[in-house]
């Protein structure tokens, strides 16, 4: 299996067009085909484990999207956006959930189970510390951040844009969208700018390298 690479001169012009759009075209919607690759883009994210302890709710229901609107504080780009994207943590790791994940890796891996054991005692060891330590909802929230990072870069090079969104109700989301073993932590707007966006042409205001990365 090859990979394929872009240049370093796409890569760099991509990070520098896309910025978080304040104002969406409501007529352009995202395909089907780009959005399929955004959300591989979720599912490819690596997390702790691979164990992917969140869910990635997608959203394009105009009446949904009205309501999260209202627990948004009124954010345009809840409903203007053509996919609104949830991401929700799994506020707690059960021993089903650990043994699920196993049971994946020897199916997609083909390899008998009991050859994990080791592997999975691992992991159990280590939920059971975050659970004990009482910072299982950080550490699983966290991953949610891993996937969000993949997608808004992904969204970028599809020449898609992309806004991360912490303004929100969570509890009012978790309601709205029937959230009980899990918790809306992040969401992303998804769509196509538009052309009356004030934000749009300013130039991105970042720190200058030196005074942001530290080579030891």
């Amino acid at each position: 299996m090859t990979s394929k690479t872009i240049s370093q001169k796409e890569l760099r012009e991509q990070l520098n067009w896309r910025y978080a759009v304040k104002q969406y075209d409501r007529t352009r919607t995202v395909s089907e085909e780009d959005w399929n690759v955004l959300e591989d883009s979720v599912l490819l994210a690596p997390t702790s484990f691979g164990l992917q302890p969140f869910k990635l709710i997608v959203i394009t229901d105009p009446a949904i999207k009205e309501r999260l609107r209202e627990a948004a504080y009124g954010q345009p780009q809840i409903t203007d956006s053509s996919h609104l994207a949830v991401f929700a943590y799994k506020k707690l790791l059960t021993p089903d959930d650990l043994a699920k994940f196993i049971d994946r890796v020897a199916e997609v891996r083909k390899v008998e189970r009991e050859s994990l054991a080791d592997y999975e005692q691992v992991i159990n060891g280590s939920a059971k510390r975050a659970i004990d330590g009482g910072f299982i909802e950080a550490w699983n929230s966290r991953q949610a951040y891993i996937a969000l990072g993949f997608l808004l870069e992904t969204a970028a090079m599809l020449g898609i844009d992309a806004t991360p969104m912490e303004g929100f109700d969570a509890a009012k989301f978790n309601e709205i969208l029937g959230l009980e073993e899990y918790s809306a932590v992040v969401v992303a707007a998804i769509g196509y700018r538009s052309n009356e966006d004030w934000l749009a042409p300013l130039p991105k205001v970042r720190a200058r390298r030196e005074d942001l990365v530290v080579r030891l």
